[in-house]
């Protein structure tokens, strides 16, 4: 799926991921009442909600962005039918023939792992038949527990051809209680890009490895350097736009031919029709809102990577 991945960034030119983190204060109100006719004011009447303000958005961006990363918590909060929602979103997005990373962040060690792992990446054995559950192209993972959490994802990724993710420097403020703590003149942050070197150079997909980097777009000068100690491995960014990332300070975490990352925008992108820059759209119309703001998006991270 890495490859799979780099070929759609380069023929869409467009080295971005769509986050699908649908918080009912983004939901627009005719969307709501549409549902809620339908469903009550329900579990199942929110997730209907969610389901068709994702659908909008994909139908208006699927043929210029390549992935999307649908936070499995903005789900989760809605009970069985949320979840629903959230496998109805990751097929919907297959038969646009975009990549799904799921953002769900697990971490355990043991058969715990390999439930997760299979549960995400891989296929689970029912009877007589083997069978794909959530069927994301690629998964964030938690670090946290060292190799245990990390090599039953390993092994479902060579088996299935799909990707991981591992949190290295997250982009949050806090980050830093952790991450950027000293252990022999190191910060943690770069011990753990060098574990992830080392499991990206046992599962390798072509120039790169079905093993990649969460990587913050708030510490650029940190991205730089990770870069670095992780050639082989795709660096995934969030925190660009609402968070504070820019564009220009992105540009060294792609390799020197543009490539080795993709940065995320959540609700920069779905919940731009709520930003003053595209109120001309108005709330009927978000997902053509959406669309535009994807779109200077693009064309603003292509213009720092000409420019660097």
């Amino acid at each position: 799926m890495i490859n799979k991945l780099v070929e759609k960034i380069v023929k869409q030119g467009a080295p971005v991921v769509v986050g699908l983190d649908p918080m009912m204060k983004f939901v627009p109100k005719h969307l709501k009442e549409a549902a809620f006719e339908q469903y009550g004011e329900t579990l199942e009447g929110a997730a209907e909600a969610v389901w068709q303000f994702n659908k909008a958005i994909i139908d208006n961006i699927y043929d210029i962005v390549p992935a999307v990363k649908p936070q499995i918590a903005m789900y989760e909060q809605f009970g069985l039918p949320g979840m629903a929602a959230f496998k109805k979103t990751v097929d919907y997005c297959h038969e646009k023939d975009m990549m799904v990373i799921g953002d769900v962040k697990r971490g355990d060690i043991g058969s715990t792992s390999e439930a997760y792992a299979t549960a995400h990446l891989g296929r689970v054995q029912v009877g007589s038949k083997s069978l794909a559950a959530f069927d994301e192209d690629f998964a964030t993972v938690n670090p946290y527990l060292g190799s245990d959490g990390i090599k039953p994802f390993l092994k479902v990724c060579a088996e299935e051809k799909k990707g991981i993710f591992i949190l290295v420097k997250t982009s949050n403020p806090s980050s830093g209680e952790f991450q950027d703590r000293l252990i022999d003149g190191k910060p943690l942050y770069e011990l753990v890009g060098e574990k992830v070197n080392e499991w990206a150079s046992e599962c390798m997909g072509g120039k790169y490895s079905y093993v990649g980097a969460v990587v913050g777009a708030t510490y650029p000068e940190m991205g730089k350097t990770l870069r670095k100690v992780m050639p082989k491995s795709f660096i995934l960014v969030p925190g660009y736009g609402a968070q504070g990332g820019k564009a220009e300070d992105l540009v060294h975490f792609f390799d020197e031919d543009g490539l080795g990352a993709i940065v995320n925008s959540s609700r920069g992108i779905i919940a731009a029709y709520t930003k003053e820059e595209y109120a001309e759209f108005g709330e009927k119309n978000f997902a053509e809102a959406s669309r535009q703001a994807a779109l200077d998006m693009i064309a603003d991270i292509n213009g720092a990577l000409k420019s660097r």
